[in-house]
C-alpha cells in the first residue's frame, strides 16, 4: 500500500508529459501545414519542429491524417478535452435565452466564436482536401459533423416556438449549415474586411430572417 500514491502520481505525471507531447506535436503540424501545406509536409518535418522523434509521432497519432482531423477538434473546442461543443458553456448558454430571438442572436455568437477560432484551420482542411484523399475524406467527416451540430442549434430554437412558414428542422439546419459557413465567414472577414462584430450582427439578423417567423 505504501507504493500506491508513488505509482499513481508516475502515471499522472507519464499523462500529462504525453498530452503536452501531443499538443507540440499539433502546434508544430498546424504551422507546418499553413506554410508549407499538408501534403508537402512530412511526420518527420513536424516531429523536427515538435522536438519529438519520427517515431514518437507514430505511436502517439498513428499517421499525419489523425493529426489533422485532432487538429480540428482542439481548435473548435478551444482545448484538448474531448467535451462536446453541445455539452460547452457557450452553447448552454444559448439555451438560457428566453426568446427565439435571444436565442439567435446568442447562437450567432457562439458561430463567429469557433469561426474565428478555427479558421485558419479550415483554409488548411480546403487547400489539403483539393489535392489529398486523406484530407478530403477528414473535410467530408468535418461537414458532416457541423451540419449535425447546427441542427442541434436550430433544434434550441424550435423549443420556443415553429420556424418561419412550417419549414422543417431539416430545412432550418441546411440554412443555418450554408448561412454560417467557414467559407462565407472567411469571403466576409478576409476577403471584404468585415469586422467580427460586424459579421455576428450580419449573421444574426441573416438568421433571424431565414428562420423566424414574422411579426
Amino acid at each position: 500500500m505504501k507504493n500506491v500514491k508513488p505509482r499513481v502520481y508516475r502515471s499522472q505525471l507519464r499523462t500529462e508529459q504525453a498530452q503536452a507531447t501531443r499538443s507540440r506535436v499539433i502546434e508544430a503540424a498546424r504551422e507546418l501545414f499553413s506554410t508549407s501545406g499538408y501534403s508537402a509536409t512530412s511526420i518527420a518535418a513536424i516531429g523536427q519542429a515538435a522536438g519529438v522523434s519520427a517515431e514518437t509521432i507514430y505511436k502517439s497519432f498513428g499517421s499525419k491524417r489523425t493529426i489533422l482531423s485532432e487538429m480540428i477538434d482542439v481548435t473548435l473546442a478551444g482545448d484538448a478535452s474531448p467535451k462536446p461543443v453541445l455539452e460547452r458553456d457557450l452553447f448552454l448558454r444559448v439555451r438560457e435565452g428566453r426568446s427565439q430571438r435571444e436565442r439567435v442572436a446568442r447562437l450567432a455568437n457562439l458561430t463567429r466564436t469557433l469561426l474565428e477560432r478555427a479558421g485558419p484551420i479550415h483554409k488548411i482542411i480546403r487547400d489539403a482536401a483539393a489535392s489529398d484523399p486523406d484530407a478530403l475524406a477528414i473535410r467530408a467527416k468535418h461537414q458532416r459533423e457541423r451540419l449535425a451540430a447546427q441542427t442541434e442549434f436550430v433544434r434550441t430554437l424550435t423549443e420556443l416556438g415553429p420556424l418561419r412558414r412550417g419549414m422543417t428542422l431539416a430545412e432550418g439546419a441546411d440554412l443555418y449549415w450554408t448561412t454560417a459557413s467557414p467559407e462565407l465567414h472567411h469571403i466576409l472577414t478576409r476577403e471584404r474586411n468585415w469586422s467580427q462584430a460586424r459579421y455576428e450582427a450580419w449573421l444574426a439578423d441573416a438568421l433571424e430572417a431565414l428562420l423566424l417567423p414574422g411579426d
